[in-house]
């Protein structure tokens, strides 16, 4: 182990800025802000730190490549990856949630959203909210839109979701930005003519699938009938259509999204859920675990678990996806993919839940039934919950895209989840790949600034990708992790 005396003669004119940590095996893992990263035994380690590694040996070209030596052009080369790496900073909003309605025909025992009754019309979006929304989305300066139906059950408002598709398909004849829509639905209210629609102005179905039949039954309370078949019905039903349309063509675009919310019923399940997504077609699963808000509150005897329980549940089912990849079956976990890129490539992937700063108000906005706008679509569920409006940035009734955007509330919600500076982050090795979620640290805390050492998502989050530095010293699962980081990209829609 080396002590502090010799990490004290590190030769600074030569060895680039880096964070590291000693591994069980005796290899140092060496991370930088760029998002590079290598292992290097104790030996080379130490070379590499007191200036004394041979020049023209392949190490130590590779440690210059990586960033990891200084030369004439390091710092010009460390600004260049930096701001591309930090190039998101540029853009507005492109995630648009809507929320055009709160009602719900299930009441999940988890939701998030605490979703209003089916008879509770006044939290319905009306047309002309709906046209204020859109017409405030086009605004922003970023030319690629995404907007993201949610709810609720945002079919129980169908003429304001089909409205706002033709009437956003209308304005982008003038505008040409690249826009593309999602519905986030439980597919229970899906018929024929609505399927038909979707697919004509090529909308994205997203849907929850929290696994087996029993697990997500358990989780997703349908008193009309049984959600876990309604739901493949669906799923099933559109893939097909899907196939039927393309004829293999955008086979890797237009397919049923699905998203899964661990709770404690799935701990054991991990198997029975992963072979449910694997048979119904699904080249992915997202492990995501619960979030402190909503319904999930008031569940915490049946769903809740502690860190470490969900850290075990992930590393065992993380370890079952790679052996069906062993077996040959492509199939990755989200999470991991996320980190994937940014660890292989360098890349900062738009899933705004994980960047630093994170995606609210400068990668996404949501926009509540009655024209409140919010930071985000956590930040929205907190209201929901007991009517705080912290995160509530105006309405648009009231203020324009700029006043929603150029406002305290951007800054310090920024401020909170950039994880340069924060305690914790400066000398964490892994800090070029985590993000931080200001409104969960309000939520839980009380506070948007992270308790890091009680912080339930920051545990969750380093073992993830200390998990992901283990898993990579394996030469096959290198070859592997790069297949995922591939298959995770979405194509563009034309």
């Amino acid at each position: 182990m080396l002590d502090l005396q010799t990490i004290k003669k590190l030769n600074d004119k030569q060895a680039g800025f880096f964070r590291f940590k000693k591994f069980e095996n005796d290899n140092y893992l060496l991370t930088n802000d760029i998002g590079h990263y290598i292992f290097l035994p104790e030996t080379d380690f130490k070379k590499y730190i007191h200036g004394r590694l041979d020049k023209k040996s392949k190490l130590y070209q590779k440690l210059k490549q990586k960033l990891f030596i200084k030369d004439e052009d390091y710092l010009k080369n460390f600004i260049w990856q930096y701001r591309q790496r930090n190039s998101f900073l540029k853009y507005g909003p492109s995630l648009h949630i809507v929320v055009v309605t709160l009602r719900c025909n299930h009441r999940c025992i988890y939701c998030h959203a605490s979703a209003a009754t089916c008879k509770d019309k006044k939290y319905d979006m009306d047309l002309k909210t709906a046209k204020l929304v859109v017409d405030t989305i086009f605004k922003s300066n970023n030319n690629a839109i995404c907007i993201e139906f949610q709810g609720g059950e945002p079919l129980l408002n169908w003429p304001v979701v089909e409205f706002i598709i033709n009437y956003a398909q209308e304005k982008n004849k003038l505008e040409k930005k690249n826009l593309i829509f999602r519905l986030v639905s439980n597919f229970t209210l899906l018929d024929q003519k609505k399927m038909n629609f979707l697919m004509t102005n090529e909308v994205n179905f997203c849907t929850s699938l929290d696994g087996d039949e029993s697990t997500h039954n358990y989780n997703r309370i349908f008193t009309d009938g049984n959600s876990y078949k309604e739901t493949v019905k669906w799923i099933k039903k559109i893939n097909q259509a899907y196939k039927d349309k393309y004829k293999g063509k955008k086979k890797n675009y237009y397919r049923v999204g699905a998203l899964i919310t661990v709770t404690r019923k799935t701990l054991a399940n991990y198997k029975q859920v992963i072979d449910t997504y694997i048979k119904l077609g699904f080249r992915n699963i997202y492990l995501r675990y619960l979030n402190p808000f909503g319904f999930a509150l008031q569940a915490k005897e049946k769903i809740w678990y502690n860190p470490k329980e969900y850290i075990d549940f992930y590393k065992k089912a993380f370890d079952y996806i790679l052996e069906k990849n062993y077996q040959g079956r492509h199939f990755y976990e989200s999470m991991a993919a996320t980190y994937l890129r940014k660890i292989l490539n360098q890349e900062e992937p738009n899933n705004l839940d994980f960047r630093s700063p994170c995606g609210a108000v400068i990668g996404q906005l949501a926009y509540n039934y009655n024209g409140d706008v919010y930071t985000c679509d956590e930040g929205r569920m907190i209201a929901r919950m007991g009517g705080d409006e912290m995160f509530k940035l105006g309405n648009i009734k009231k203020n324009s895209l700029e006043e929603l955007i150029n406002n305290d509330l951007c800054k310090s919600v920024c401020f909170a989840s950039c994880v340069d500076g924060l305690p914790g982050f400066s000398e964490n090795v892994y800090k070029p790949y985590l993000g931080i979620c200001p409104v969960y640290n309000y939520s839980v805390h009380g506070n948007i600034f992270p308790a890091m050492k009680n912080n339930f998502r920051w545990q969750i989050d380093e073992a993830i990708v200390e998990y992901l530095f283990t898993k990579l010293q394996n030469r096959k699962n290198q070859d592997i992790f790069q297949e995922w980081v591939k298959k995770s990209k979405p194509p563009i829609p034309k």
